[in-house]
């Protein structure tokens, strides 16, 4: 089956997108009908599919992950036990828990079968750059 990894490069908390390269991993391969799967090899960052026209979505999202779960220098998380790798360490494993660290989207007539404004993005969930390694994976 064919399969890939590609390494993205991150600036910090963010969302990613990187349609582009799975759409191109996808078109390399005469699957006219099959499975993609996409996983993200780290605990600290996490994979959604999202709105890739307006960039407030984005802005949005990052506000409400920041609100829902703070920096562990933050009174209200007070209870954390793991801060050894700073302040956004356990946060990311958090916001990585409640986010999806591997995805699936099926593949129609050679293509993608994302919906018209969808896009694929890693989810930066720490404060400093990271190279993050994503797998991707074509079945049937």
């Amino acid at each position: 089956m064919p399969q890939t990894k590609i390494t993205l490069e991150t600036r910090g908390q963010g969302l990613y997108e990187f349609t582009d390269a799975v759409q191109s991993f996808v078109k390399g391969y005469d699957h006219q009908e099959a499975l993609l799967t996409i996983f993200v090899q780290h605990t600290s960052c996490s994979l959604i599919v999202q709105e890739n026209a307006d960039p407030d979505v984005k802005t949005d999202l990052q506000a409400f992950f920041k609100r829902l779960v703070p920096p562990s220098s933050d009174p209200s998380m007070r209870w954390v036990v793991h801060t050894t790798e700073g302040p956004d360490d356990m946060p990311a494993h958090i916001k990585a828990a409640l986010t999806q660290v591997s995805l699936s989207i099926p593949i129609v007539h050679g293509r993608l079968a994302l919906g018209t404004w969808q896009g694929i993005y890693l989810f930066e969930h720490r404060d400093y750059p990271h190279r993050r390694n994503v797998v991707l994976h074509i079945s049937g």
